[in-house]
């Protein structure tokens, strides 16, 4: 039993939220999730449906005026510890839609990034090693967690 209490601390769920991309980021992502060459299942990772079950959220888009909000509610709903990763250039710098007049970000002014994966869309590949640093970064949090007694806490 202590085997699989210990494989299921190390199996963080993901959770995608598109912040007003235009996808290209988020094909990348299906790539990630259903192409066995680049399955992140290998990893110990499954995507999740519910920001409450998450622990790595991946943010596509360069955080539009309208989705902000939104956004903003969503990522707060998930549980600490978590991860935040932006996925491509838009929700680090703004990308291509930098000087848009509808675009709020970098999403980094609003939300702590901690892993950045460049790219217009990033490759598979930088995907999967962004997802397992975020990973390593979430284990160290766990166990950072399990040192001071503290259990999972759901804010709001």
């Amino acid at each position: 039993m202590s085997f699989l209490n210990n494989l299921a601390t190390k199996s963080p769920w993901l959770f995608r939220i598109n912040a007003g991309s235009c996808n290209g980021c988020d094909v990348e992502l299906a790539t990630t999730a259903f192409i066995p060459r680049f399955d992140v299942e290998r990893l110990g990772c499954k995507y999740c449906g519910s920001p409450r079950h998450a622990d790595i959220v991946l943010i596509t888009g360069p955080l539009t005026i309208r989705i902000k909000d939104q956004v903003l509610k969503v990522w707060n709903e998930i549980p600490e510890p978590k991860v935040t990763v932006a996925v491509g250039i838009c929700p680090i710098s703004g990308g291509v839609f930098k000087e848009g007049h509808s675009i709020q970000g970098p999403l980094d002014k609003y939300l702590p990034i901690d892993v950045n994966i460049p790219g217009c869309p990033p490759r598979p590949q930088a995907i999967m090693e962004g997802v397992l640093l975020a990973k390593e970064i979430w284990l160290k949090r766990i166990e950072e967690a399990k040192r001071k007694g503290v259990r999972r806490v759901q804010i709001s």
